[in-house]
């Protein structure tokens, strides 16, 4: 559980914290590479999980992952430049990507068959909980001028963690015979497309963020052709097919990512920016859609598979909704709209992210289900990455990096969020075809 909680809290936290953070190192123009960064971390730390646990055991491999998120917290918490912070937020991407990764094998080697639904309900709960303090940690550091502090109690929380690892983990090793090899030329060009993207933050001008936008997106259309070959399948094959049902809803959750992640990188600071609420508050308005996400997934829960065809529909709808809401409302309309905007995106995901989940692993191939399995928080992880990055192209383009006062924020932000909105009408889009179609 303490795994996942490390994770599961570090995207409200940072949000919360980030304006704070670009107040004292003067890291304005990277509000995207903080997330974009940790994530790419995580997409690399998680495609190597199935390796460092089968070749090392899942105890000394456990330990390294605990260490290697602790080494990224203390970094980011005593960093005196934003360079040496990204650097950080990187180390706890990998770090975070692989405790997480690791606590799901646990699950399966350390606990009898009987006790793994409760488990896996159990690690649901902690995101759950995130929610609720992630905002509340970071706002507490941040309103005591002290956001560095919240890096310092999470690279504790590592240090335990590694400790109990020793004692409560078994040391035996898992068996090497279905060791899978590491899809890295996938991985590079994916991890290049995000730098590329992610360097449009801070280039000055107009044709020069732009030109690296286009070099960005064709970096990933060489990453879905690279992982085609043989040794490379990060994802499924059909993941760059969206004429099949898998890759209809691969392409839903990467587009759908992509769309909304600019609300966990920028609405905090908008917020403390234009509505001067303290970070607390801020922080509590972004969690807002993972409520609303929670809630509307027990909603659906049970429903038989027959329906599950319209809630996808319907869930894509409503995030298109709701983040065309958010276009009109962020900066210019009382501060209850953006919170409701912000829970209708989450009520969006909840009616349709499981569902279109197991759709997906339906249509896949007894072959391809397990790396199928895998690769739905991996792409949306690259779409959470690739998104960040380009919210950050976006405000540079706009001005944000150079200067974000509360008169630019306001001029600038419903530009920044209404750009996504047609991307999520391509998830919507996507939606529609996962839905209609029965066969990959």
């Amino acid at each position: 559980m303490l795994g996942v909680w490390l994770n599961a809290a570090d995207a409200l936290v940072t949000a919360t914290i980030m304006p704070s953070v670009a107040h004292d190192l003067g890291g304005a123009a990277y509000y995207g590479w903080a997330v974009a960064f940790y994530l790419t971390g995580s997409i690399l730390a998680g495609a190597s999980t199935g390796q460092l646990s089968h070749r090392l055991g899942l105890r000394p491999a456990m330990i390294i992952a605990a260490l290697a998120y602790a080494a990224g917290c203390v970094l980011s918490a005593a960093s005196p430049t934003i360079e040496l912070f990204l650097l950080g937020r990187i180390l706890q991407g990998v770090g975070a990507g692989w405790l997480v990764g690791f606590c799901y094998v646990a699950i399966g080697m350390v606990f009898p068959e009987a006790l793994w639904a409760r488990m896996f309900g159990a690690t649901a709960g902690v995101w759950g909980v995130a929610s609720i303090l992630g905002p509340f940690i970071g706002g507490v550091f941040a309103a005591a001028g002290h956001w560095r502090g919240a890096f310092w109690m999470f690279a504790g929380q590592g240090a335990l963690f590694a400790v109990a690892c020793l004692a409560l983990l078994p040391a035996r090793r898992a068996d090497n015979s279905q060791i899978r090899p590491l899809a890295w030329r996938t991985l590079s060009a994916l991890a290049a497309a995000i730098l590329v993207i992610a360097a449009a933050d801070v280039i000055g001008g107009v044709a020069a963020p732009g030109a690296l936008l286009i070099v960005g997106i064709a970096l990933l259309a060489l990453a879905a052709w690279v992982n085609t070959m043989p040794g490379e399948r990060l994802l499924p094959p059909e993941a760059a097919n969206p004429t099949t049902t898998a890759g209809a809803g691969y392409a839903m959750i990467f587009a759908m990512e992509v769309a909304t992640i600019v609300v966990n990188v920028y609405e905090a600071a908008i917020l403390q920016s234009v509505y001067r609420v303290s970070p607390l508050i801020a922080g509590y308005a972004v969690s807002v859609m993972a409520v609303g996400w929670t809630a509307a997934a027990f909603l659906v829960s049970n429903q038989p598979e027959r329906r599950h065809g319209a809630f996808i529909i319907a869930g894509g709808t409503v995030i298109l909704l709701g983040c065309a809401l958010m276009a009109l409302a962020i900066a210019r309309w009382p501060l209850g709209w953006i919170v409701a905007a912000g829970a209708i995106i989450g009520v969006g995901f909840g009616l349709s992210w499981s569902l279109a989940t197991g759709r997906i692993l339906r249509a896949l191939s007894d072959d391809d289900r397990a790396i199928g399995s895998a690769a739905v928080p991996t792409t949306q992880l690259i779409g959470g990455a690739v998104g960040a990055a380009a919210a950050g192209a976006v405000a540079n383009l706009l001005g944000l990096a150079q200067a974000f006062t509360p008169a630019h924020a306001q001029a600038a932000a419903p530009w920044l969020f209404g750009v996504f909105v047609p991307v999520a009408g391509l998830g919507l889009w996507a939606a529609v075809r996962l839905a209609r179609q029965t066969t990959a």
